[in-house]
């Protein structure tokens, strides 16, 4: 067996020892699981054909990180990436009450989500940074200040090694932190999700209204304020009126009739597989505001891992 070849095999498996953590970290600034796993891969590709010049002045985690991280940077300039083809549903939608910004959103499984002791400085635990109004918030913010956000917040890298990460001076990570927090946490103060002791009694009833076409049932479910996306479809319905008018045409199609939901869990909050008949028809993720649903995200589609990460 050749040198290169052994070195190769030690190398993958030190750097399998970081693949979840790198694969839940480009999650977290791309919003796509499928671009968070391409993004693993070309990490770890780049880092072995870059070992040579890794000169040991950071910790192999951290270099692993700067290389992440600035490959989902790399993905954000391209624009082009960041809008999926627009799906055509099999009957003609209400006028949306707005179009979404996230439209390449996409859910993460809580199986694949471990438990970590956040340090001291952070400001969100693993899984409160992956819930959905997190991630979307992320999404909202220019990707740098994204990026600075997590690194400090979520992974309590200190600034001078966020600095470096980011080719840039601790004073400007500072300002960029800063500006996050604020957007963020405005961001957070409208759609954060609010878990009720009742959980999963109140799914249980939403998922039972929503499967017998129930449109009244699944309207008392839900706050004054609610709303329902559907990535990767820009439309958004605010408010129970305009949700009701929605459900009403969906649950009037035919193939209604053999639609079921299976209970899940994914970005730390209550969720249903569905299908229709014998065919998966994608992910709904519930955000609770204690006894009430405030957002209904249909995920139209549920990513298969390639690999799973580990």
């Amino acid at each position: 067996m050749s040198t290169r070849t052994t070195d190769e095999r030690a190398f993958r498996e030190l750097a399998d020892t970081y693949r979840h953590e790198l694969h839940l970290h480009c999650y977290r600034i791309l919003g796509s699981f499928a671009d968070a796993e391409d993004a693993v891969q070309e990490t770890l590709l780049a880092a072995w054909r870059g070992l040579d010049g890794f000169e040991g002045r950071s910790s192999l985690r951290t270099w692993l990180y700067r290389i992440a991280t600035n490959r989902c940077l790399n993905v954000l300039r391209d624009a082009g990436r960041r809008r999926p083809p627009e799906p055509v549903p099999p009957f003609d939608p209400p006028e949306p009450s707005r179009r979404s910004e996230v439209t390449w959103l996409q859910p993460y499984p809580d199986e694949l989500i471990e438990d970590s002791e956040p340090g001291p400085e952070a400001r969100y635990s693993t899984r409160e940074a992956v819930e959905l109004a997190f991630i979307t918030g992320l999404q909202l913010l220019p990707p740098r200040q994204a990026a600075t956000l997590v690194l400090r917040d979520v992974l309590c890298f200190p600034a001078d090694e966020v600095a470096s990460m980011l080719a840039t001076t601790d004073t400007a990570i500072k300002g960029m932190l800063q500006r996050a927090r604020a957007s963020l946490d405005k961001h957070r103060a409208r759609a954060a999700h609010r878990p009720s002791p009742q959980e999963r009694a109140l799914t249980r009833r939403f998922a039972d209204a929503f499967t017998a076409g129930d449109l009244d049932g699944v309207i008392r479910l839900l706050t004054d304020d609610a709303w329902l996306a559907m990535p990767p479809a820009p439309h958004e319905y605010h408010g129970l009126d305009a949700i009701a008018g929605f459900l009403r045409v969906t649950m009037a199609v035919p193939v209604w009739r053999g639609f079921t939901m299976t209970p899940t869990r994914a970005n730390n909050q209550p969720a249903f597989r569905c299908r229709h008949g014998d065919s998966p028809a994608g992910l709904m993720v519930l955000t609770l505001d204690g006894e009430r649903v405030r957002a209904i995200t249909r995920f139209l589609a549920q990513p298969e891992p390639r690999t799973r990460p580990r």
